[in-house]
């Protein structure tokens, strides 16, 4: 079966292992369109042709780049006309009109069509999106969602379809290795946090947090956005400056050795009306690599980590401090959750499984439309 995935995630090479699993499948013939760059709200994401056997990955214009619900690719007629797919993979979320538009077009070339989703509240959009919405819902053959509150959101939304939760961030276990062993007795304690500087990501909790930390640890704080600046001022107030790394974003194949460097990795998401943590990439690349990590009880963390870390109830920077200080001061507990960590990863969220459910979903499809034919 051919399949046409369009996804602006799979930009990032660390992504492409999916692909590569997938194509490794020999019922399926994979071509992958996905944009030359990504404008993600501070930073222009380019294309990294990092891992590209066994599948044609292929660039498409993006009209309206950086705009999450706008943006959507005006000459995907023609990529659909040259390759001819079975099934359209429309790797966007439902309310976008990058996925109306291309369901769209799929269903007037015949094709069968999902979506994917890490949309895990029950969200009202105004017009146009809760129509481009409402035709998603109803004109799909099938859907992935990325947790079970996706499922729950979507059931909700009115989706009757077919259903799987098959989260769409996977780790390379090859790539994503854990580390030396534990540091030297005397070298600080290294507290890390990655992603976007924005105040739901909640870092100003674990800064809070650190001032409840012994004098040796330090924190490396990497990624970009506009609390940066208003982060800087709090660690200086709280008169943590000297003992903070900002650091700006990595290439993905950088960031096994950004994971090797901490002792712990904290993601202190607080949820807001309109969100709360859809899942928590960092949090399953730091486990693949060994390194302990904490979260806020935020969203779909406490099920990402399950009995692998540590969470903490959203906001409290004491509870956090508590954490960090048993992993700091307890070798047991820390050796414990680096090997838990991994278990974790390598029985859930490796990019084989992904792909492997995703191949699943392909055959499901096809097999459908195969029945329908024979009726």
């Amino acid at each position: 079966m051919r399949v046409l995935m369009l996804s602006k995630a799979c930009l990032v090479g660390a992504y492409q292992r999916k692909l590569e699993e997938i194509a490794r499948s020999p019922d399926v013939e994979l071509t992958v369109a996905v944009p030359p760059s990504w404008h993600d709200g501070t930073r222009m994401i380019t294309l990294e042709r990092a891992h590209t056997a066994g599948y044609n990955l292929v660039t498409e214009h993006l009209a309206f780049n950086g705009s999450y619900h706008l943006h959507f690719y005006p000459s995907l007629a023609r990529r659909i006309r040259s390759v001819n797919p079975d099934i359209v993979h429309v790797d966007e979320e439902p309310y976008n009109l990058a996925t109306y538009h291309a369901l769209r077009l799929a269903k007037r070339a015949g094709c069968r069509t999902l979506w994917f989703s890490w949309q895990n509240l029950v969200r009202r959009y105004p017009l146009p999106f809760s129509l481009f919405e409402r035709y998603s819902i109803h004109s799909a053959d099938y859907a992935l969602v990325g947790s079970a509150g996706a499922e729950a959101a979507w059931r909700h939304k009115g989706y009757s379809g077919p259903l799987a939760i098959v989260p769409q961030f996977g780790v390379d276990t090859a790539i994503f290795t854990p580390r030396r062993p534990r540091r030297e007795k005397d070298a600080p304690f290294v507290v890390g946090f990655a992603g976007r500087l924005v105040p739901e990501k909640g870092i100003g909790v674990l800064l809070r947090a650190l001032t409840e930390l012994d004098t040796s640890f330090r924190a490396s704080i990497l990624g970009r956005g506009p609390a940066r600046a208003r982060l800087k001022q709090m660690a200086t107030s709280l008169r943590l400056a000297d003992r903070i790394s900002w650091l700006d974003e990595l290439h993905s194949g950088d960031m096994p050795a950004f994971y090797h460097s901490l002792d712990a990795l904290v993601l202190p998401s607080l949820s807001r009306r309109n969100w709360v943590e859809q899942f928590g990439r960092v949090l399953i690349e730091a486990m693949a690599c060994g390194t302990p990590v904490v979260g806020s009880q935020s969203g779909e963390i406490p099920g990402v980590i399950g009995d692998a870390g540590l969470t903490f109830p959203e906001g409290d920077s004491a509870a956090l401090a508590q954490h960090l200080y048993r992993l700091q001061h307890d070798p047991r507990l820390w050796a414990d959750l680096t090997h838990r960590g991994r278990r974790r990863v390598e029985a859930q969220f490796t990019q084989h499984l992904v792909a492997s459910r995703t191949v699943q979903v392909y055959r499901e499809i096809a097999a459908a439309r195969a029945g329908e034919r024979h009726d």
